[in-house]
């Protein structure tokens, strides 16, 4: 688990240059599918190693491919050089401090009250504020019509709007939901707009789309999850 701090000696005169590990101790004992420490640790024909569960499953494919360099996966050989690094390496436990081989890292992390207030310490902490100021929330629910002063229209009465009313004006206009999107370029005239929403607005991104999604919180959610499923 990346989230866990690992000791590690160097010899003397070495220095983070010379192992790219340095600032993460424990990327190399990280599975690249769960991103948890290795269990039973396989090294494919690629040279990418993996835990044997994690590559079992990548194996399903019919061409089953390499997740990290995406060439032809087959299966491997035991790691066994990994494995005894994971006996003999040293972490501690960032909810309880406890010491451990790293190999027991994962069971203890499950059953770790600690831990697991920990990782959801660090979820708190990228969730946005629900009390955040909503005037500079835009609103996605109801447009103006970009044509006329008609307003308070949802998506479907102004594709419906436009289309009763406007059809064949040809002006060049903003369209109102894409302007509302984090994506959106609120000064981005369409050259075809009718064309533009019956293209673009047959659907409701409300019904696909997380506008407070927050990348790093989806992680750590994902990650506490796993270890909750071990």
């Amino acid at each position: 688990m990346a989230l866990a701090e690992a000791s590690s000696r160097y010899p003397e005169g070495a220095s983070a240059a010379a192992d790219p590990h340095r600032l993460d101790p424990l990327s190399r004992f990280t599975c690249p599918v769960c991103l948890e420490v290795f269990e039973s640790p396989v090294r494919a024909p690629c040279g990418h190693v993996f835990c044997t569960p994690c590559i079992q499953e990548c194996l399903k494919p019919k061409k089953p491919v390499c997740g990290v360099c995406r060439s032809t996966l087959s299966h491997g050989s035991r790691a066994l050089d990994l494995e005894k690094q994971i006996e003999m390496t040293e972490t501690t436990c960032n909810g309880c401090n406890k010491k451990m081989n790293l190999s027991k890292l994962r069971s203890h992390a499950a059953a770790c009250s600690k831990y697991q207030n920990y990782i959801m310490e660090g979820v708190r902490a990228v969730t946005k504020d629900p009390q955040q100021d909503t005037r500079s929330i835009p609103n996605r629910f109801t447009f103006p019509c970009p044509y006329c002063s008609e307003r308070n229209l949802d998506q479907e009465g102004l594709v419906e709007h436009c289309r009763k009313y406007h059809s064949l004006d040809a002006k060049r206009v903003v369209c109102p939901i894409c302007a509302s999107m984090p994506w959106g370029d609120p000064n981005y005239r369409s050259a075809n707009f009718m064309e533009h929403l019956q293209r673009r607005h047959q659907f409701s991104y409300d019904t696909f789309v997380d506008y407070d999604a927050d990348e790093d919180d989806m992680m750590a959610q994902v990650l506490l999850r796993s270890l909750r499923d071990q």
